[in-house]
């Protein structure tokens, strides 16, 4: 993909639209979805009829064909609410629809892309196991040829989506890693396979309305052409492109989070009293907001070079890595002042930032935990330098 694919006219009116369906319509709901743990069905329909649901797939199969520099600004806009909007359809986008955009064969595109991209199809990224997170090398779940069919056993953990999926984008391994490469095939394998069952939807500490849940494989057969690429050995590069794509993303979502956690902070600080004075006349208040404006600051900056050299092909392993672990960590200290310059307020249930607080716990651990990016930055400057 390339910038040509929206020109920048075209790019800011979906930004405006999106900027605006944010704020007028999901953030006075925000409450409603954290309550009933789901996005309302009319925010779902508006989401899809804007193109949302497929706004990172190309324009020949039916998407918006954002890049990922425009990508990262419409993520910074979706970050300002209820993240659970954003999961709703970011694994179409992501993680799960750009296995397919840069290795499905001609007929895997032609089959699902135009409906993932629509909305009617919610693809799902199958990889998370529970013995194997952030790195998917230590994979256990199975795929044996069965004639001219594969044979798929294992479980997954964690999947995003899983409860209304229907498709899995799912990596297993076809055989030990060797001197050919690591051994983990990815498959097109849709929901209703038999032998494909989703557990009960996980609870978790924030990100309401977020639904994950655990998804097993039994014998699950599926025809030769729904092995991605048609290739043994593509699941280990497709599953690294992919989520170091989607680090990026993840860091624009936490700036977006941030900015909101932020933007509370300030007006709260300009409204509430102390004393029949307003809290943010004291400095050390200030002090509190000056390191959330400088940390959101920088996170932007930040989120805009990695999405830059990312488009040009100047960096696609070390700055996804950098942008993802300062703007996750970046948010979680930002929402962490926020609480505090609430005060006691902070802490209550209905209070935006205590919601903002929870939720941005999880961007620290999925796509990678921060210690795996620490790994990625740092092998990847040693190997380079001793090259």
């Amino acid at each position: 993909m390339t910038t040509a694919d929206v020109g920048d006219e075209d790019f800011r009116d979906i930004l405006a639209q999106t900027r605006h369906f944010v704020r007028s319509a999901v953030v006075p709901r925000e409450q409603e979805i954290l309550t009933e743990d789901r996005v309302p069905d009319d925010l779902r329909a508006q989401a899809k009829a804007m193109g949302l649901f497929g706004y990172a797939i190309p324009q020949q199969w039916g998407g918006l064909g954002l890049n990922l520099a425009q990508d990262v600004e419409l993520a910074m806009e979706l970050g300002y609410t209820s993240l659970a909007l954003r999961s709703m359809f970011g694994t179409n986008n992501g993680i799960a629809g750009q296995v397919l955009v840069g290795y499905g064969t001609d007929e895997q595109k032609a089959a699902w892309l135009e409906r993932i991209a629509s909305g009617d199809v919610v693809a799902s990224f199958a990889l998370t196991e529970p013995g194997a997170g952030s790195n998917p090398s230590g994979l256990r779940s199975a795929a044996e040829r069965h004639g001219g069919d594969w044979i798929i056993n294992g479980q997954k953990r964690f999947i995003t989506n899983a409860p209304t999926a229907d498709l899995f984008i799912t990596f297993a391994r076809c055989r030990p890693a060797d001197a050919d490469g690591a051994g983990i095939a990815v498959f097109l394998v849709p929901a209703d396979t038999p032998g494909v069952e989703v557990g009960g939807k996980d609870k978790k500490m924030g990100q309401e309305g977020a639904w994950t849940a655990d998804v097993s494989f039994t014998d699950v057969r599926v025809p030769a052409g729904a092995l991605v690429g048609g290739a043994e050995d593509i699941g280990y590069r497709a599953a690294m492109t992919s989520l170091a794509r989607g680090r990026v993303h993840i860091a624009a979502l936490s700036v977006g989070a941030a900015q909101r956690a932020l933007d509370e902070s300030v007006a709260y600080a300009a409204t509430a009293t102390q004393g029949g004075v307003p809290i943010g006349e004291f400095q050390l208040v200030q002090a509190m907001l000056a390191d959330q404006q400088t940390g959101v600051m920088a996170g932007r900056a930040l989120v805009r070079d990695a999405a830059s050299k990312w488009v040009s092909g100047e960096d696609r392993r070390i700055a996804p890595s950098v942008a993802k672990l300062f703007c996750t960590e970046m948010a979680g200290k930002v929402a962490d002042l926020a609480v505090q310059v609430h005060g006691g307020s902070g802490y209550m249930r209905d209070v935006p930032v205590e919601r903002i607080y929870r939720d941005v716990r999880l961007l620290r651990l999925y796509e990678g935990t921060s210690e795996i990016q620490r790994l990625i930055i740092g092998g990847g400057l040693v190997r380079a330098a001793s090259r």
